[in-house]
């Protein structure tokens, strides 16, 4: 049984989603210690162990130690399988996040997977949905999966209850993905939402965005204002994509009680300013979710990146204890070149 330690690098939950699906993965049991123990509040909160659950679920595995609270758990898999798949996170807990967990074990077993899950769609130290939607979801289709995701209801904290469905088309072994550079800025996308909350918000939200970015783009906004019935509570957030030439990157920032709409447009446009400036192929967020999908593509994999965060070297230190894939790390001209062996 391989043992992971939960306390190394960033030490947080993504460890525990990462390490579980590398394990439905790759068949290898695992036992983790010290599940989030520099967090305020250390071990298994409920969206931990929804992910978990799920990723068991698709693989069949046994599972202990997966409660609330929990600093240690054993994972033993089986074989992956496509198939249903209905997730309840239960709490406002995020819904991307579970997915995130999900979806390598969806193409890795190269049959259909439809995966519903209930939770929150739009939440604080999460991808946004409109994030995976626009921007990781059509990373991995130019790496050849096929993917259709529908939002069906939104939720926001504290209430949750947003409801989503990603279905995953069986495919070969994704393709590698080669971006040394980005090619030409073809246009920025800005998409604000709220809902229950009245439509100027959002229009604060992206003329902020307009405003904090590059002069000389050109420039496409979307505002939505989703009534009651397309949600479980109020909230919003924003999303920026900047799709180019060869790749797409994005930014994106959640509303939040007592931060004016102001200050979330202008957050979200400085970030991807500042990737568009160094050059970034894939914008930070992106770097950290693609790792597992490019350690499982049939060839080498290249791309740009501002700057690796804390998440994606401990993801890269997790990869290389699961499979046969290296990471090579190298200062690049005010960013950061990764390259993905195998």
């Amino acid at each position: 049984m391989l043992e992971i330690d939960g306390a190394h690098g960033e030490g947080g939950g993504q460890l525990v989603r990462t390490a579980v699906a590398l394990a439905a993965i790759r068949g290898a049991p695992i036992r983790i210690s010290q599940v989030r123990a520099g967090r305020r509040k250390p071990g298994l909160a409920p969206q931990h162990i929804a992910a978990v659950r799920a990723v068991a679920s698709m693989c069949g595995a046994r599972c202990e130690g997966v409660e609330p609270g929990s600093a240690a758990l054993a994972f033993s898999p089986r074989r992956p399988q496509g198939g249903e798949y209905r997730v309840d996170v239960g709490t406002a807990g995020s819904i991307t996040l579970v997915l995130q967990a999900m979806l390598p074990v969806a193409v890795a077993c190269g049959e259909r997977c439809a995966i519903s899950v209930r939770g929150g769609t739009d939440v604080r130290a999460a991808p946004p949905i409109e994030y995976l939607h626009r921007v990781l979801l059509p990373l991995l289709q130019s790496m050849g999966l096929r993917a259709a995701l529908t939002v069906e209801r939104r939720g926001y904290y504290p209430k949750g209850g947003g409801e989503v469905r990603l279905e995953v088309a069986p495919a070969p072994r994704l393709a590698p993905l080669v971006v040394d550079e980005r090619g030409p800025i073809e246009r920025v996308e800005i998409h604000a939402h709220v809902s229950q909350l009245p439509r100027e918000i959002a229009e604060r939200m992206a003329d902020a965005a307009r405003l904090a970015l590059p002069p000389g783009l050109p420039v496409d906004a979307q505002v939505d204002a989703f009534a009651a019935d397309r949600s479980a509570g109020p909230g919003g957030a924003i999303v920026l994509r900047a799709v180019t030439e060869k790749t797409v990157l994005g930014a994106a920032q959640v509303a939040e009680r007592g931060v004016r709409a102001e200050k979330l447009g202008r957050t979200a446009a400085e970030s991807l300013a500042a990737d568009l400036r160094a050059g970034a192929t894939l914008d930070m967020h992106a770097a950290d979710q693609m790792l597992v999908f490019l350690a499982l593509a049939q060839g080498p994999s290249r791309f740009r990146v501002r700057d690796l965060s804390s998440h994606a070297r401990t993801a890269i230190w997790l990869i290389e204890r699961f499979s046969a894939a290296r990471f090579a790390v190298s200062a690049a001209g005010g960013a950061v070149s990764v390259q993905v062996k195998r």
